[in-house]
């Protein structure tokens, strides 16, 4: 009978001197030093962020009791808002560069302008107004004129000078004989305009009520039901026209002083849409399916002061709501998607996007033609009695 050994060698399939020979010591591997390294790392930052949040349980209330105290707060324990507060002010130092040599606009010319037209149109009307800034008005006026041939493709915008000249024109036959305004007025009516052959005056005038408008509340009331936020579209191109049409009726949206602090970036090339569309949150899983994708974005360079800062997201949201509806008009669907303010988010659109320190992303907007088969969520409204309230009920 053979024995154990040899058994166990014919079994193994392995020769009795080989099944004999003693096992070689096999060292044991080290543990490598990094997985350890990193478990401390990761235990340390665990119990930082535990530590952070606790003391911010505390600080918090603390520092919202005054805003000195918020200021402290937003300036050692928290750097949520410090793009925020850079972009505000590189704004600032854009206005004035911009103000001193106007390039695509000249927002101090416009903002003046229609202060100017909210004097004229006043009721009573003063024999003499604007006087803090009328002066202020003029040589943003004559700045305009100078740089116009500089500006963008050829000069500043034509329809943004005769806008100013008329309006200013009308100023000065209306104001009494003023000694701060005289001077003014000589001055400025030895300028040449440069945009007489533009037909039509730019200023105040009577709207023609004794036509009722053309959309009915009926149609309108339709037109924003049947508007759903769409994340399903047939993959064929939308023609730009369409999008540039619906960007023109977002511009007859209102805006603090008539400034428009925003731009809408269209992205319709189907190599940049994918990367575009991954920079915010909530696209995932339908994303890639978009024709063409809109950046709406907020240009602080409009505001002289700090106070204006908020205009940027309400100027702009006004505007993006005549784009949807005008796209939906034309066949068109769009899905609104958020922008969070996350730094890592704003770094990376910054870069794809070669933004200024002073610009802000407020919202993309997916464009496209709905795919008839795809499905838009039912997004259940609040009901009037939520949303309205009179006076102090």
């Amino acid at each position: 009978m053979a024995s154990p050994k040899t058994s166990t060698a014919a079994y193994s399939g392995k020769t009795p001197a080989a099944a004999e020979a003693p096992p070689v010591a096999i060292a044991p591997a080290r543990p490598s030093k990094l997985p350890f390294a990193r478990r401390v790392v990761e235990a340390i930052a665990r119990r930082f962020r535990w530590l952070a949040a606790r003391l911010d349980r505390r600080l918090a209330p603390l520092a919202a009791r005054s805003g000195f105290l918020a200021s402290l707060y937003y300036a050692f324990f928290s750097k949520a808002l410090w793009r925020e507060h850079r972009a505000v002010l590189a704004g600032r130092m854009r206005y004035e560069i911009d103000t001193a040599n106007p390039r695509e606009t000249s927002t101090m010319l416009r903002r003046n302008t229609h202060r100017l037209e909210k004097g004229i149109l006043s009721r009573p009307r003063r024999d003499v107004f604007a006087l803090d800034y009328i002066g202020e008005t003029v040589d943003a006026y004559q700045r305009a004129l100078k740089s116009a041939g500089q500006c963008g493709d050829g000069g500043c915008s034509q329809d943004e000078l005769k806008w100013a000249h008329d309006v200013l024109n009308r100023y000065f036959e209306i104001t009494a004989k003023h000694p701060k305004v005289d001077p003014l007025r000589k001055r400025f009516r030895a300028l040449t305009d440069p945009v007489a052959e533009i037909q039509g005056t730019f200023v105040p005038y009577q709207r023609d009520l004794s036509r009722a408008p053309s959309v009915s509340y009926d149609d309108l009331f339709e037109l924003a039901r049947r508007r759903r936020s769409v994340r399903w579209f047939l993959q064929k191109p939308v023609p730009r026209e369409t999008i540039d049409r619906a960007i023109i009726v977002a511009g007859q949206s209102p805006s603090a002083c008539n400034r428009q602090p925003f731009q809408f970036r269209v992205f319709d090339d189907p190599e940049l849409v994918p990367k575009v569309a991954e920079l915010p949150l909530g696209t995932r899983g339908f994303s890639q399916n978009f024709p063409a994708i809109v950046v709406v974005i907020g240009r602080l360079r409009s505001y002289f002061s700090e106070r204006d800062r908020h205009l940027i997201y309400i100027d702009a949201s006004l505007a993006v709501m005549g784009f949807v509806y005008a796209a939906e008009s034309q066949g068109l669907s769009t899905c609104c998607i958020n922008w969070p303010d996350i730094d890592e988010r704003e770094q990376k659109i910054a870069e794809m996007l070669k933004l200024e320190p002073d610009e802000r992303a407020i919202m993309f907007i997916a464009v496209g033609y709905p795919d008839p088969e795809g499905l838009v969520a039912y997004s259940g409204k609040k009901p009037l009695p939520v949303l309205r309230r009179y006076n102090f009920e």
